[in-house]
């Protein structure tokens, strides 16, 4: 590994001490240097082996390493230019490049041969490895092994170990077969296994050591040791060796690929130089040879099994081979292994998401299905606290921020297009705009559930407090040279680290985004079944308001014959009664005018929904005074004290709004001739978009339980006995506001009085018509 970009914020780089502005912005400058460093085109190659760079099809020797000198006794520049069969003789290498597959870019041994060389006669015989990478034929060559002896020595450990692998169902003892396999086969003084998390570090999960060697189980080497240009060259060659860290590089010659023009890029060749700056790491942990063996899982660097030694050692290629496919085999089993745990985590998603969809389905709403499943709710996600906001209702479960936080929240997250599901484990990190909410959780899962308005299903998860334990300091200093010099401490130090979450799994992720796709498919056939009722209650209300009308309007006249045949009989009979039927006589008379009352209005209930609204310039001061007069004669024998404010001047039916402010002002009255001093209060506040009228009074009050009946038909809150009325009148004024786009609510308190509010949108009188 080698010492590059950190990914932890300085204060946790010992090492580095900042003396000033100047020093950090080297350091800076140092860090990006060696982010950037092009570590794929090193320029040259290990010394314990050679290169040629061979043109197809004559396969002419067009680049060779300059150390062909020691291993071939010819200088490389005499070897350019001449083909490749020159040099080995005709030993079926031509037919053996048809092996090579397009898409493996992978040394691949072709034969062992021998030089026909004059200079080399006495050299021993080379493995023959050869690859093609962008658009090149790259040969390398090493001293031969025994390929038998090491089919004998290889192949037992290998099917032991295979067998072992499907026996073990831990991640920890995959590893640790692994590592105690490769020990075997390589022999080197420690190797040891580690997985990558999210942010890169490496945490150590199984590891074999000899004697001496320092012991990293358990321990985390920070994400900065790998800068990102190295990881991609991990995962795309997964074996690299080292064979002695004091090496010194052989340069190409021709320093430049004639063909390309461009240096060599030496990604998948096993000789490949490599970083400085990656040495003098090794050095500095006491490691002369390494090797690594890399774990792809899914196409990403999953993690590696990294090998150590204290003093220089040669790998062969058969030894390379061999843990190349143990690497591969061991990615395989571990991407199995995930992914039955993957497909469990996801039939357990689509479980709950079925049982959360049938609850929400089955009720009237949503919220109503979301209250019924709470162990399910906070079991899909994992979660501590849940809870789903619709406008100003907040439903939770479980451990979750306070109201005014959630609204706080939604708003933020309304803010944020296109994302429908947010998520984070550190709310203090990636939701600036609400500090407090850190206080209450660290992990937040949020889904919308409306294309319009801001609803959300929120999940929480508390804080997890976690203690790291690093493999040393991450000592990033820079030489007289401005160059970056690798850590030099591997001593073990503990990090604890606060504010964060357990992070939530993609498959969570997807089990959100398809819990939004089901909710937003109840939400609108909901929305149809609604829009379907509403349709079929507006000809139910055309119906009963026809019916309405026509029984109004019928028993007006018989109803005003009896009140009026009954003061006729009193007045041309009355002598001829008895004082009991004299009081029948007035019960049925008053019996006929509330009745006619009544029946008055229905039929004018049934008329505002009829009529066509006549809109105009309304004064409300000057209407509010009109009635005032007229209902004067109410008033007389009582002390009232009337608060009236200004009132603007608004667009709407002057008859309709006289009406509901008439109902108002008389239950203002009306409700509050129990008191001695009864106090009316009537305003208006304005708003940019609204105008909102207020009356108020300090009379009976009422439940504000039961506020919700205030404007239903016939819906009273006090006896008749004690006060009359028919029970139309706020419905009546809330169908009249509604006409008018308007809205109606109150406030109440038993025996302290009631405030009546309604809106009017501001409308100009151009613009109504």
């Amino acid at each position: 590994m080698s010492a590059c970009r950190s990914y932890w914020p300085l204060e946790f780089e010992a090492g580095v001490i900042l003396q000033s502005i100047e020093e950090h912005d080297r350091l800076e400058a140092a860090l990006a240097q060696c982010a950037s460093e092009a570590i794929h085109i090193p320029g040259g190659i290990q010394p314990h082996g050679f290169l040629l760079v061979l043109q197809e099809p004559q396969l002419t020797v067009i680049q060779a390493s300059e150390n062909v000198g020691q291993w071939l006794g010819v200088e490389a520049n005499t070897l350019l230019g001449r083909p490749l069969t020159e040099l080995i003789g005709h030993c079926g290498f031509a037919e053996s490049l048809a092996q090579l597959a397009d898409d493996d870019h992978n040394p691949f041994h072709l034969s062992d041969i021998k030089f026909s060389l004059p200079e080399s006669s006495d050299r021993p015989s080379f493995a023959l490895l050869a690859h093609r990478y962008d658009g090149q034929l790259i040969v390398e060559f090493e001293t031969a092994g025994s390929s038998s002896k090491a089919y004998d020595t290889l192949y037992p450990l290998m099917r032991t170990f295979v067998v072992q692998l499907q026996e073990a169902q831990e991640l920890d003892l995959i590893c640790q077969l692994a590592v105690r396999e490769v020990k075997r086969i390589t022999g080197f003084g420690r190797v040891k296994a580690y997985r990558f998390d999210a942010q890169g570090n490496g945490l150590v999960l199984a590891e074999e050591a000899d004697e001496g060697y320092p012991r990293y189980l358990g321990l985390c080497f920070p994400a900065s040791d790998i800068p990102p240009q190295a990881r991609q060259l991990y995962c795309n060659n997964l074996i690299r060796v080292i064979q002695d860290a004091n090496y010194r590089a052989s340069p190409l010659v021709p320093v430049l690929n004639p063909t390309s023009g461009k240096p060599l890029d030496l990604s998948f060749a096993s000789l490949r130089s490599v970083s400085p700056i990656h040495l003098q790491y090794m050095r500095n942990m006491g490691t002369l040879a390494s090797m690594s063996i890399s774990i792809v899982v899914q196409g990403k660097l999953w993690g590696m099994i990294s090998c150590h030694n204290a003093e220089p050692k040669a790998v062969s290629y058969q030894t390379r081979t061999a843990c190349e496919l143990l690497g591969r085999i061991l990615s395989l089993q571990i991407e199995a292994k995930e992914a039955a745990v993957l497909a469990q985590r996801k039939l357990e998603l689509r479980r709950q998401i079925v049982e959360l969809l049938s609850a929400m389905a089955d009720r009237d709403s949503v919220i109503e299905g979301f209250k019924t499943l709470p162990s399910v709710v906070l079991g899909f996600a994992g979660a501590n606290g849940a809870a789903i906001v619709s406008g100003e209702r907040h439903e939770v479960i479980g451990e979750t921020p306070p109201a005014e936080l959630l609204t706080r929240l939604t708003q933020w997250l309304s803010l944020q297009h296109e994302r429908v599901v947010f998520s984070s484990d550190c709310v203090s990190r990636d939701i600036p705009a609400v500090p407090e909410l850190a206080e209450h959780c660290a992990g937040l899962l949020a889904i919308s559930i409306s294309r319009l308005h801001p609803h959300y299903l929120l999940w929480f998860r508390r804080e997890q407090v976690k203690t790291v334990d690093w493999a040393g300091h991450s000592d990033k200093r820079i030489d007289s040279h401005g160059a970056l010099s690798p850590r030099n401490s591997f001593e073990s130090w503990r990090e604890t680290v606060r504010g964060y979450a357990p992070p939530w799994q993609e498959v969570e992720l997807d089990g959100a985004l398809e819990l939004r796709t089901s909710v937003l498919g109840i939400v609108l056939r909901k929305a149809e079944e609604m829009a379907q009722l509403a349709g079929e209650l507006r000809e139910s209300n055309k119906e009963l308001e026809s019916f309405s009308y026509s029984v109004s309007h019928d028993l007006r006249a018989p109803l005003r014959h009896i009140a009026g045949y009954t003061e006729l009989l009193g007045e041309l009979e009355g002598s001829k009664l008895s004082d009991r039927g004299l009081r029948f006589l007035d019960n049925i008379g008053d019996a006929a005018r509330f009745a006619g009352t009544l029946v008055d209005n229905l039929l004018s209930f049934s008329q505002m929904g009829r009529a066509a609204l006549r809109l105009s310039d309304v004064n409300l001061h000057a209407l509010v005074e009109s009635i005032r007069q007229e209902m004067a004669p109410d008033c007389e024998n009582r002390e009232i004290e009337w608060r009236v404010s200004p009132m603007p001047v608004v667009v709407a039916d002057a008859a309709f709004i006289h009406m509901a402010l008439r109902n108002l002002i008389s239950n203002a009255i009306k409700y509050s001739r129990k008191r001695e001093h009864a106090i009316i209060e009537i305003g208006a506040e304005e708003r940019p978009e609204e105008i909102i009228v207020f009356i108020r009074d300090n009379g009976v009050g009422f439940n504000m339980q039961y506020a919700n009946k205030l404007f239903g038909v016939f819906q009273r809150l006090h006896r008749m006995e004690e006060f009359e009325g028919t029970g139309i009148g706020l419905a009546s004024v809330r169908r009249i506001i509604e006409r008018h786009d308007g809205q109606v609510w109150a406030n109440g308190e038993i025996n302290q009085g009631a405030t009546f509010f309604f809106s009017l949108p501001r409308l100009s009188y151009a613009t109504s018509l």
